[in-house]
């Protein structure tokens, strides 16, 4: 009997420089570009003012884990919640008495739809059920 070496780990990224991964080493390289320009172009004043928030982000983003989550799918599941709430509200309107009424109605059938034909009985109920199970593969006669 073959044996395989079945993979341990899945869902660790890959190492690409040292301890750092693809996603944390493209991070770590676009902040220290982005505080570079910063640096030469802004006043000691407000370098400090929005590269220091910065930096802080860009850490957190590369390194931070939430609930073992790294931290940018974090930030992408909190604004799917805040966006689209889970909470849902029925609102009922009718009470039990309204719905029974309602549904003790009896509906009349739908007019015959030209250009179909009607179901004629139940085997052919039956051919149709069959062609959808097998996926179209059974044709039934014509």
């Amino acid at each position: 009997m073959q044996q395989f070496v079945v993979p341990q780990f899945i869902d660790n990224e890959d190492k690409i420089m040292g301890p750092l991964t693809g996603r944390q080493f493209v991070i770590v390289l676009l902040m220290f570009m982005t505080l570079a320009v910063m640096w030469k172009l802004l006043p000691i004043v407000w370098f400090a003012v929005f590269g220091l928030p910065l930096f802080a982000f860009c850490v957190i983003l590369a390194f931070a884990k939430v609930n073992g989550q790294p931290f940018h799918l974090f930030l992408l599941n909190l604004m799917q919640s805040l966006k689209k709430p889970k909470l849902r509200v029925w609102d009922k309107r009718l009470n039990d008495a309204e719905v029974r009424a309602h549904m003790s109605k009896a509906v009349p059938p739908p007019p015959p739809a030209r250009g179909r034909k009607a179901f004629a009985n139940a085997s052919r109920l039956q051919e149709l059920t069959l062609v959808v199970n097998t996926g179209g593969v059974y044709k039934p006669e014509e």
